[in-house]
């Protein structure tokens, strides 16, 4: 997409597209086969707000120590022995850390499981945030900052990057938005999850991508 092109807009991200987009994925991103790796879950947020969808991210808290300190994050955590399964746990962790109670949430299903070089497992929840209006208390021991990002900002770095139908290595997938950069797992997550978004949106953000060069 060249500077100066009007942009398309984006239709509402309700449940039936989301739910277009979850059974839209032929081959969701397995479970590692390997043991050894800890079982994790997060929840992949979308609100629509102004007529617009948003996607809501963390910034981790600068914590000594902490792997995950200072980067851009989806909220979740590890699936502890209490919790039912990965789902509980994306339910669980979702409320202790940004105060998003389960009400609040309309789950779409699973959209796969992505590995770190930690040895974790995250798999991925979509979700709508039903009560975005409410104020996020968040864990400040956990968290240092809430991000909404507009999904057609992110779609568009994914667009003029170059991201489309390819896999870029983790030193190329970056998503530099608002004041933060989205890079890591969270940018392989955000880049299934865009490319999954393409294949729904009006058909000339498709073609934009399908005119992008390969690599």
């Amino acid at each position: 997409m060249t500077e100066g092109q009007k942009k398309p807009l984006l239709p509402e991200f309700n449940a039936g597209f989301l739910k277009k987009i979850h059974d839209g994925i032929s081959a969701p991103p397995a479970p590692p086969p390997a043991q050894g790796y800890v079982s994790t879950s997060v929840f992949l947020l979308i609100f629509n707000q102004s007529g617009q969808p948003f996607m809501l991210a963390v910034v981790k808290a600068d914590t000594d120590g902490y792997p995950w300190a200072n980067q851009v994050a989806l909220p979740g955590g590890h699936v502890d022995d209490a919790d039912s399964g990965p789902l509980d746990a994306a339910f669980r962790e979702l409320q202790e850390e940004v105060g998003i109670s389960p009400d609040q949430v309309t789950c779409i299903g699973s959209i796969g499981h992505f590995q770190t070089i930690s040895s974790k497992d995250i798999e991925v929840f979509l979700g709508i945030w039903n009560n975005h209006e409410n104020p996020v208390n968040h864990d400040i021991r956990e968290i240092s900052k809430i991000l909404k990002l507009p999904i057609a900002q992110l779609l568009d770095i994914h667009v003029s990057r170059q991201y489309c139908k390819r896999s870029p290595d983790v030193f190329e997938l970056l998503y530099p938005v608002q004041d933060v950069v989205i890079w890591g797992v969270t940018a392989r997550i955000l880049h299934h999850f865009l490319e999954q978004v393409i294949q729904q949106v009006p058909e000339s953000l498709s073609l934009s991508c399908s005119a992008s060069p390969d690599h």
